[in-house]
């Protein structure tokens, strides 16, 4: 429960720190170069507001897809952090579990079961021959 709630707790200011990247680092340029003052409010309008004869305002049909945009922004950028710091986990992990790699102190659960593995080969080795 503890790690999950570290885990929530991390994400949300992961979740901010990336917000604050894309919209004051990267889209700046962006806008730069497509022209416009604000990105994330550009939308492409399909029908205007209208005015009805009896007074109703029926508004304005929208594709906003500077929001879209904005938000692609965002899952690319935390998927390619999540992945790299997945791909550096899994090679200090890889190297922990090395038992042949004497630069790394092995976890003791490992030793173990390498050791226990090393026994049950010579076991066999030895019924085997016994069978034969």
């Amino acid at each position: 429960m503890t790690d999950i709630a570290i885990g929530v707790i991390i994400g949300a200011a992961f979740n901010k720190a990336i917000d604050v990247i894309v919209k004051d680092i990267i889209m700046p340029p962006l806008t730069l170069l497509t022209g416009t003052m604000d990105f994330s409010a550009g939308k492409l309008i399909l029908r205007e507001a209208l005015v009805r004869v009896d007074g109703l305002i029926v508004p304005e049909i929208v594709l906003a897809y500077g929001k879209l945009f904005n938000v692609l922004i965002d899952f690319i950028i935390i998927a390619f952090t999540i992945f790299l710091v997945v791909k550096f986990m899994n090679r200090l992990r890889n190297k922990a579990q090395d038992s042949e790699d004497k630069t790394v102190s092995t976890p003791k659960d490992i030793e173990l079961l390498h050791d226990l593995k090393e026994l049950m080969e010579a076991q066999n080795e030895i019924l085997k021959k016994s069978v034969q």
